[in-house]
């Protein structure tokens, strides 16, 4: 009898695992969505963690990915809207709404090239909403190139999406 206890305790993980394995934070369960079967392979050129397009979602789904939470880890498709200047330091990908969302590279490990505006780019890592101070969105409008006029025109911190991403993929 005790050399089936062992394969009953077996079989009854195996039952279990399932349902374990199902149970995933709403942050991750929005990003398991496959991506679309006719949408193009992207290829090109990988900075920071290798990753490739597949899974990818497009940014206008970053607020469904969200949903109520203040960060998920998600991997998005969009196209690079701006570009840090002075050393490709982070980018900015346009939201559904319009907005920009700042993408940075995790641990500040990598940059990419400045003259990536207009290219589709895939950013893999984690989205977040948060309030930005004045002093980071002054620094950004530097970088950017902005005038001192423009600059000292920010005086209030801003609601935005941002972006930590440990990996970026350019397409050609």
């Amino acid at each position: 009898m005790l050399s089936h206890v062992p394969r009953t305790l077996f079989a009854a993980a195996l039952a279990v695992l399932p349902f374990a394995a199902c149970q995933s934070s709403p942050e991750t369960a929005a990003i398991q969505e496959p991506a679309s079967s006719t949408a193009p392979a992207l290829t090109g050129k990988t900075y920071g963690a290798p990753i490739s397009a597949e899974g990818a979602q497009p940014i206008a789904r970053l607020q469904q990915a969200l949903g109520s939470k203040d960060s998920a880890q998600v991997k998005l498709v969009g196209t690079a809207d701006a570009v840090c200047q002075a050393k490709g330091c982070w980018l900015t990908m346009k939201t559904k709404d319009g907005q920009p969302m700042r993408v940075r590279f995790k641990e500040y490990a990598f940059f990419v090239p400045k003259d990536i505006v207009g290219k589709t780019v895939v950013v893999n890592g984690w989205a977040h909403r948060e309030t930005v101070p004045v002093s980071d969105l002054q620094h950004y409008a530097q970088d950017a190139g902005k005038s001192k006029q423009e600059v000292a025109a920010i005086t209030e911190p801003e609601q935005q999406y941002t972006f930590e991403a440990d990996g970026v993929l350019v397409a050609d």
